[in-house]
C-alpha cells in the first residue's frame, strides 16, 4: 500500500475497512438465515457460549460474545423473558450471578448452529476450504498478536 507523497489511499484499501465490510456482509447473511427462527446473531452468540453448561458472569460473557455490557444487559433481559437463559448464584462466590442457557435455549441454539454451519458451508463452496482455513488462521494470528 506504499503511496507517493500527496497520493490518497482509498478507504477500501485499509485492512480495518475490509475486515468491517466482511463482518457486515457475513453477519447480514447469517441474520437472514436466523430470521426463520426470529433470532439475531447476537442472541446466537450468547446461546452458543452458554450452551456449554458453564455459567458465565456478565463481564466474561460480554467479552466472549463481543458486546458492550449495556447492550448485553438489554439482550439478556429479553432472553430471560423468553426463557432462553437464566441467572443463578455462583456457587463459589454468592456475591456473583452467573448466566446459564436453559433447555429451551439449547434446543434453539442447536437449530441456529445448523443454520450457521450451512452459511459457513456456503462460504467454503464459494471460496474453497483451503482459503477459508487459511483466512481463519490468519485472523486468529492477527487477533492473538493484537493482544
Amino acid at each position: 500500500m506504499a503511496k507517493l507523497p500527496g497520493q490518497e489511499t482509498l478507504i477500501t484499501e485499509y485492512l480495518a475497512y475490509r475486515l468491517a465490510q466482511a463482518n457486515r456482509d457475513i453477519n447480514r447473511q447469517l441474520k437472514a438465515r436466523f430470521a426463520t427462527e426470529g433470532v439475531g446473531v447476537e442472541r446466537w452468540r450468547i446461546l452458543k457460549v452458554l450452551s456449554d453448561g458453564n455459567g458465565r458472569s456478565m463481564g466474561d460473557l460480554a467479552e466472549l460474545v463481543l458486546l458492550n455490557h449495556p447492550t448485553l444487559t438489554k439482550i439478556i433481559g429479553g432472553m430471560v423473558s423468553d426463557a432462553l437463559v437464566y441467572r443463578a448464584w455462583d456457587p463459589k462466590d454468592r456475591r456473583k450471578v452467573l448466566m446459564f442457557c436453559s433447555d429451551r435455549g439449547r434446543i434453539l441454539c442447536h437449530r441456529l448452529d445448523l443454520l450457521a454451519m450451512s452459511q459457513e458451508a456456503h462460504i467454503v463452496r464459494s471460496c474453497g476450504s483451503r482459503s477459508v482455513s487459511e483466512l481463519k488462521r490468519l485472523l486468529k494470528s492477527l487477533i492473538d498478536s493484537a493482544i
